[in-house]
């Protein structure tokens, strides 16, 4: 059974960086494609970027872009969130997720997306 292990998360201050890590153990294959979400609050849960199943194509939703990076090493099965210029309102819990299939061109949309993590939590604060 394929499973999704967050961390990276913690407290940083307006204008740092963190990166969050998303190993993935159990699957049978590893070109799918991988999203990013979080659900801050009070709040519903947003999608923040993907990855498509060779690399080729990334999204990024327009508060993050710029700022976000997406990234992958596959001999670690692992997919990287690289957050610069963090502000008060990246403020969330977030998770990946995984489609388990081909993915040409990678949605923020949860839909797809089949197996998720336990979440790691990011509060950006003075």
């Amino acid at each position: 059974q394929g499973r999704l292990v967050e961390s990276g998360g913690g407290l940083v201050q307006p204008g740092g960086s963190l990166r969050l890590s998303c190993v993935a153990s159990g699957f049978t294959w590893d070109h799918y494609g991988v999203g990013w979400f979080r659900q801050a609050p009070g709040k519903e849960r947003e999608g923040v970027s993907c990855i498509s199943s060779n690399d080729d194509n990334t999204y990024y939703t327009d508060s993050v872009k710029g700022r976000f990076t997406i990234s992958r090493d596959y001999a670690k099965n692992t997919v990287y969130l690289q957050m610069d210029s963090l502000k008060p309102e990246d403020t969330a819990v977030y998770y990946c997720a995984i489609e388990p299939q081909f993915v040409q061109y990678c949605a923020i949309v949860s839909g797809p997306y089949e197996y998720w993590g336990q979440g790691t939590q990011v509060t950006v604060s003075s």
